[in-house]
């Protein structure tokens, strides 16, 4: 087949959602398929895939540049369009924001008590928040388009807050490479990753991954270990990614936990640091379905994440990871990584996460959603 991506920018080494888009071509490609790539930016790293790119420039209108996505893929005879959020004009739609009002709404939940309803009259008035939800209306609003649901909560989320039938919705799991995250790279990493970072070997490295500090929780992590420093438990958090580490050092500085809490920044290969650490913590407000969850238990870690994010419905609770029902309560975070303070109950649990990661292959993700695309394709050719 022919298939056409849409997404604004094709670079693997830039977040969450291009790491998603480009394994997928990657996958497409292996298996014969011609990919086509519309995307305002495609880097040097995209464009080493023998992909066929379409770039449209930038452009600082999300309608905008939705329409010039349009017209670029009506430009290129396709036998089906993947559309990753930017416009509306794909036969498959997978937003890797998941639903932006549910996002929205959680996202309130970061800010003070008395700053929410602040934040929510803007919501309702802002023009980039109106933006959105005139974009969100014509991605949601055609009844032939398949929306794909990276996970049950954003599956739920598209019928509650964007009015999409159970009949549009596909279920897919982000899959995981699980031969570039795996435990084995412990041997080659752990120790030079550790030294270099003056962890010691007697302290539990917690790693938290990702950009968004305050929606990906953070703040909570760092009152966890606050508490677990206090009682004097040898225990370490990393953070990989993000830029705004100001008002963090502070809260770290008034846990008198700043010592116990290194920043590393934005990095091209999470690998070594996955080796290094000993428990992946993410106490997301939302997420549709975090790589980093899969990524750690492919590399053989405990995960210790919320319900809010669509990666904890793999999770079995005390076996793989442990799912919390409050992304702000630190104390419910602290008593987990409290737990796996203890080295035989990490080994066990480890190991199930990455029996579990071995279900969710880069693979099984890929033939999946090219099911999807022979379902499209099928209903076409009973129609015609």
């Amino acid at each position: 087949m022919k298939i056409g991506l849409a997404i604004d920018r094709f670079d693997p080494h830039r977040g969450g959602a291009e790491q998603v888009i480009y394994q997928h071509a990657q996958g497409l490609l292996a298996r014969g398929h011609e990919v086509h790539v519309v995307a305002e930016v495609i880097s040097p790293a995209g464009a080493q895939l023998p992909i066929v790119p379409h770039p449209i420039g930038i452009h600082r209108c999300r309608m905008g540049r939705a329409e010039a996505v349009g017209r670029a893929l009506r430009s290129i005879d396709l036998d089906l369009t993947h559309d990753y959020g930017v416009g509306w004009h794909g036969d498959v739609l997978q937003s890797e924001d998941g639903s932006r009002i549910a996002q929205w709404r959680q996202k309130l939940k970061t800010l003070p008590l008395w700053v929410r309803p602040l934040k929510r009259g803007m919501i309702e008035v802002m023009p980039r928040y109106r933006e959105f939800r005139k974009l969100m209306a014509r991605q949601f609003g055609d009844p032939k388009r398949i929306v794909l649901a990276v996970s049950k909560m954003c599956a739920a989320d598209y019928r509650r807050y964007n009015r999409v039938p159970s009949r549009q919705i596909r279920l897919v799991y982000h899959g995981t490479d699980n031969r570039r995250f795996a435990p084995e790279h412990r041997q080659r990493y752990r120790a030079p990753v550790r030294s270099q970072w003056k962890v010691r070997e007697d302290e539990v490295l917690f790693l938290f991954v990702g950009h968004d500090y305050y929606r990906k929780g953070l703040a909570t992590a760092i009152r966890a270990l606050g508490q677990m420093i206090a009682e004097g438990l040898p225990a370490r958090l990393m953070v990989i990614g993000g830029k705004l580490r100001r008002r963090f050092v502070r809260l770290a500085q008034r846990m008198d936990a700043v010592e116990a809490l290194t920043f590393v920044g934005t990095i091209t290969d999470p690998v070594p640091f996955y080796a290094a650490a000993d428990v992946h913590v993410l106490p997301t407000f939302y997420d549709p379905c975090s790589l980093s969850v899969s990524e750690a238990a492919a590399s053989g870690l405990p995960n210790i994440t919320t319900r809010f994010n669509g990666a904890g419905e793999m999770l079995t609770e005390g076996v793989d990871g442990y799912v919390l029902g409050d992304a702000d309560d630190d104390h419910a975070l602290a008593d987990r990584m409290r737990r796996l303070m203890d080295r035989g109950l990490r080994k066990r649990m480890g190991a199930a996460a990455r029996q579990l990661a071995l279900k969710y292959s880069l693979d099984r993700n890929c033939e999946r959603i090219i099911e999807i695309y022979q379902e499209i394709s099928g209903r076409r050719r009973l129609a015609a």
